[in-house]
């Protein structure tokens, strides 16, 4: 699967179209600190890698506009932990 991930600032999320499904991963942003609370995917879509695709094009996105990282989301907590060029984005 693959796709690029596109911020829909409208909805607070950052999603990702692959294969005409969608992955979401919902957001609040305030003072320079994004906080992930949630990543959901399609049932069908899961296991092929598109939710890590999702997350690391969001914190590409991240990255690249100065924000900071709060991950209240259990899977972008563990794609962090597994990921450690991402943790100097943790505030």
């Amino acid at each position: 699967m693959s796709g690029t991930v596109r911020d829909n600032a409208a909805l607070s999320r950052f999603e990702l179209e692959a294969d005409g499904m969608m992955a979401i991963a919902n957001y609040r942003l305030a003072d320079g600190i994004i906080t992930f609370t949630h990543t959901e995917v399609p049932p069908q879509a899961r296991g092929h890698g598109l939710a890590a695709e999702l997350i690391a094009g969001a914190l590409e996105a991240v990255r690249a506009r100065g924000l900071k990282v709060v991950a209240r989301c259990s899977y972008v907590r563990a794609y962090l932990a597994r990921h450690p060029q991402f943790r100097d984005l943790l505030a």
